[in-house]
């Protein structure tokens, strides 16, 4: 029972961001939702992401974004493995949108 109620939990959050329609609404939502360490680990993996996407070394991401090796590899494998996973939908509407 407790199981359903975090997953319920955790589409009600997946809910609320889908509400938000500009990029100073997200920030103010995630300001308050999370802690600033909290937004540095987010934003160091999608910057992690975005270097991969684009063939950069890990030796270059580690002295671009300070992530560790493990924190590449663990995107670097959600990259990999599942290529209709959440990073690629959004790499692919964020290059749509900048074709526009």
């Amino acid at each position: 029972m407790k199981e359903k109620l975090e997953i319920k939990n955790l589409d009600d959050l997946y809910e609320a961001v889908l509400c938000l329609e500009t990029v100073e609404e997200c920030r103010l939502f995630f300001k308050d939702l999370c802690t600033i360490p909290e937004l540095k680990a987010l934003s160091q993996r999608f910057q992690v992401a975005k270097m991969l996407t684009k063939d950069h070394v890990y030796s270059d991401i580690v002295n671009e974004t300070g992530a560790s090796t493990a924190t590449i590899s663990r995107v670097n494998r959600s990259l990999s493995y599942d290529g209709s996973g959440g990073y690629n939908i959004v790499f692919d509407r964020l290059d749509k949108k900048e074709d526009k």
